[in-house]
C-alpha cells in the first residue's frame, strides 16, 4: 500500500485542471496547498473537515481529472 499523496500536491493539481473553480470551493483549496495530510490542521480547522469542505464545494468540477482527484480525496477521508 503506498502512502497517499500530500494535499498540496492534489491542490496543485487541483488548481492545473480546474482553472475557474467555484468560488465556494476557492478557500479550501488554498487551504489545501498548505496542507500535507488529513490529521494536519489549518489554524483551527481540522484538515480533514477542509477536504470534506472542499468536496461539497466541487460538485460543478467534472472530467475524468476531477472523477480521479475526488475519488482520492474521499479515500483519504475513511
Amino acid at each position: 500500500m503506498t502512502d497517499p499523496r500530500p494535499l498540496s500536491t492534489i491542490a496543485l493539481e487541483i488548481q492545473q485542471d480546474w482553472t475557474r473553480p467555484y468560488y465556494g470551493a476557492v478557500p479550501y483549496l488554498e487551504a489545501m496547498l498548505s496542507l500535507h495530510r488529513v490529521t494536519d490542521r489549518y489554524g483551527v480547522e481540522q484538515a480533514d473537515d477542509i477536504v470534506r469542505y472542499f468536496l461539497c464545494n466541487a460538485s460543478t468540477w467534472s472530467g475524468d481529472v476531477a472523477r480521479r482527484i475526488k475519488n482520492e480525496l474521499r479515500g483519504m477521508l475513511r
